[in-house]
């Protein structure tokens, strides 16, 4: 399929499992393997990513991120395009999903826009090894804070957003921590990634995903293509679904 002929609005999901809500994750990376440039991965995808990743959100009712993600970069789940906010308008859903952040130190600088915007709805997920202080000073900040107990952060508040928020669909937009604890305890349905024509280098590498420990065969989650698409300017649009793991 050729870039010309993708359109994200026009996707179709499968129904959610019975439990929680249906989770997709969706990342940009360079072909070596890194998700992150000059601490944000911002310069990694083109403009047609960046629509793609707006296009994407109009299925979701919560976009989520983790506390990394949010000081590299902010947390908005705005669309930015007045097309797309009434897609979701004209199938009763609000203009943009809900943004989410999920964090076990509650280290969120005050001066990002997901503090000062009232475009959208916002939650913040503080695990219970926070000290009361920190949950004090963030709901200080205007934006609704659930408390999720420590170890089991990421599944306590996929059963909020499922309960309280009435969220069918979340996506997850990095980072790679909140990423790896959510596909390794088997809560992601598929996986959305522009692979960018691109070798960054340096030191330090920035996977997708990541979890503790080493790698092992018995730790692999097999994936299935569901779709590839190539782009004029050689971007790789891939998306995969989860295959069914024995946990």
């Amino acid at each position: 399929m050729d870039s010309t002929e993708i359109d994200y609005t026009q996707l179709s999901f499968p129904d959610p499992p019975s439990d929680r809500p249906f989770v997709a994750i969706n990342m940009v990376m360079s072909a070596d393997g890194r998700t992150v440039i000059d601490g944000t991965e911002r310069g990694l995808g083109s403009q047609l990513d960046q629509r793609l990743m707006r296009e994407l959100r109009v299925h979701f009712d919560v976009v989520m991120n983790g506390g990394a993600t949010f000081r590299a970069s902010g947390t908005s789940a705005r669309l930015n395009n007045p097309e797309l906010e009434r897609w979701r308008v004209d199938r009763g859903m609000t203009p943009s999903p809900i943004a989410a952040v999920l964090t076990r130190s509650g280290d969120l600088p005050p001066e990002r826009r997901f503090f000062s915007d009232d475009g959208f709805e916002a939650v913040i997920y503080l695990s219970s090894a926070a000290p009361d202080s920190v949950r004090r000073k963030l709901e200080s900040r205007g934006r609704p804070v659930v408390s999720v107990p420590e170890g089991k952060e990421a599944v306590a508040a996929l059963d909020h957003m499922k309960r309280e928020l009435g969220a069918s669909r979340v996506l997850v937009e990095g980072g790679a921590m909140l990423n790896g604890e959510l596909i390794s305890r088997g809560l992601v349905d598929e996986y959305f990634l522009t692979l960018a024509p691109r070798i960054t280098g340096g030191e330090s590498a920035h996977p997708a995903v990541q979890w503790p420990g080493e790698p092992t065969a018995s730790g692999i989650r097999q994936l299935e293509v569901v779709q590839a698409t190539r782009s004029v300017g050689g971007e790789m649009f891939l998306r995969y679904r989860f295959q069914p793991v024995d946990m």
